[in-house]
Order: structure tokens, then C-alpha cells, then sequence
């Protein structure tokens, strides 16, 4: 998640003690790097190793090439929050079924308005966490070596002023928001339970994730334009169906969507050169 200005050091305030952040229904392990290339690097060694105490987190201060979904690159400011989480992956090796991907945007969202109550953070299919239209934060979910690796990056620092200017009317930051950051650890002090409950519920019974999804759901109702390969389907969002699918009411019948993309491929942003 490459900075467009020069790293600032994060401050003592938001400092991550990892003795808050291990322990029962937490997390295993938990790393902290001053720099990295991506979190997700790091993760996927993680996840490689049979021996690995899972759940595991590793938080960059600053990363250099961060990533998202199909080879875009992600923007963040400085000092704002990049993590990866690992845990064992279902349905291994193919990956863990499209709910769970969802299932990480509602538990994001659900944290975000928690901690922020004015914040109208919405999830915009598959599992970005959106305001007003505006991206507050990326997830990246991988499989590797029967895991799987959720990277999350949420803009708690700094101001879409800082971002290249192709995105600076696409993103929103906290500070933007609220008027000031929010504190890594106290937002992953919340999330990693919640995330890791959601996962069990919605393993369990999959018929969960589309009602806690519902009321979260930024598209239902609008007319939406979803690319798959090569293909271009135009409708309605009808919210998604209980296995994770996005429902796409279309003038030739319903479609169910496991995976596209909502931005064209021209409005990809692939970093700066």
C-alpha cells in the first residue's frame, strides 16, 4: 500500500502493544515491521509453514507495494493501519467459499461504525468498507497452503488531499471524517474477535452472513455494471445471495455473481511510476 508522501513515524500514541491483541478468541501470534514490500509477503510465509500458531497478524508501519484485488495497487497514507491476518482455511486447496470474503467487509464495517458513530461506513460488494461513495478501506483475501490470509488496509491517518490525484476524490480517511485518527490497536482490539466470530457463524450456517450483510450493503437497489473476465453484466443489485453470490437482477433474468469487479479495468489504479 505505497505512501505518495514521505513516511511519518508513527507516534507513541498509537503504539500496538501485542499482549492486548493475543490471547482466547484473538489472535496466536502477532508481528509488527517498521517497512515492508506488503504485510501480505509476510503472511504468506506464515502461511507456508505446517507449524505456524494461527491466528496470526502482522501490522506495517509503512508499506511500499501494497496490493489489492486484481493487480491493483492500494494508497494509504502514512501510519494508517495495514495488516494481514492468517487462519486456517475451509475448503482448502481451492479457497475458502465467497462468504468468507464478505464476511471480513461486514465485520470491518460493523467495527468501524462501532467506534466511530457518525461514520455511515457501508460494504461495497465484494468487501471494501466505503463512505458516502468514498473508499475507507481495502480487503485482499488469499489462500496458501490450506490458509487463509485476510490483508486489510483502513485509512485511520491522514487525508484523500494526500493521495495521487487520479484518487482523491475515490478515497475517504478517518481524520477526513472525524477530525482526527483512530488508533490502530484499539481498532484491531475490535476487529479480530468480531472477524473471527463472523467466520464461525458463517460457517456454520451460511444463512447468517446475508442478514448481517443486508443493512451494511452499499449497492441494493442501485443499478450497478459488474465485469467478470470479459464480460460485462448491467442490472439491478438485489443484495447477495445466503452462499455469498452477488444477486443481479438483469432485463433477461437473475444472475448470481461468485466473482467480478465493480470498477472497469481503465479506472484500475496500478501505483504511481
Amino acid at each position: 500500500m505505497p505512501s505518495h508522501q514521505p513516511a511519518t513515524a508513527v507516534g507513541p500514541t498509537d503504539a500496538i502493544d501485542p499482549a492486548a491483541l493475543v490471547g482466547p478468541g484473538s489472535l496466536a501470534t502477532f508481528e509488527q515491521l517498521a517497512e515492508a514490500d506488503s504485510t501480505m509477503d509476510r503472511a504468506r510465509a506464515v502461511a507456508s509453514a505446517s507449524d505456524a500458531a494461527l491466528p496470526f497478524a502482522v501490522v506495517a508501519d509503512r508499506q511500499r507495494r501494497g496490493r489489492g484485488r486484481r493487480a491493483a495497487s492500494w494508497w494509504q497514507p502514512a501510519g494508517a493501519l495495514a495488516v494481514s491476518v492468517v487462519v486456517a482455511a475451509r475448503n482448502a486447496p481451492a479457497g475458502p467459499p465467497p462468504s468468507w470474503s464478505l464476511a471480513a467487509g461486514v465485520a470491518l464495517a460493523e467495527t468501524i461504525r462501532l467506534l466511530e458513530p457518525t461514520v455511515a461506513a457501508l460494504v461495497r460488494w465484494p468487501n471494501d468498507v466505503e463512505v458516502a461513495g468514498r473508499k475507507l478501506a481495502g480487503i485482499l483475501v488469499e489462500t496458501v497452503g490450506g490458509r487463509t490470509i485476510f490483508g486489510i488496509g483502513v485509512n485511520t491517518t491522514g487525508s484523500a488531499t494526500e493521495a495521487p490525484p487520479r484518487l482523491a476524490r475515490r478515497v475517504a480517511t478517518l481524520p477526513d471524517l472525524v477530525g482526527r485518527p483512530l488508533g490502530r490497536q484499539r481498532l484491531l482490539a475490535e476487529f479480530l474477535p468480531r472477524l473471527f466470530a463472523v467466520l464461525a457463524d458463517v460457517t456454520s450456517d451460511e444463512r447468517f452472513l446475508a442478514d448481517r450483510y443486508r443493512p451494511l450493503c452499499a449497492l441494493v437497489g442501485r443499478p450497478i455494471r459488474v465485469h467478470v473476465a470479459k464480460r460485462i453484466h448491467d442490472g439491478i443489485c438485489g443484495g447477495i445471495a445466503a452462499d455469498g453470490r452477488l444477486i443481479l437482477d438483469t432485463p433477461t433474468g437473475q444472475l448470481l455473481i461468485v466473482s467480478g469487479s465493480l470498477t472497469p479495468p481503465e479506472d484500475v489504479w496500478l501505483g504511481e511510476a
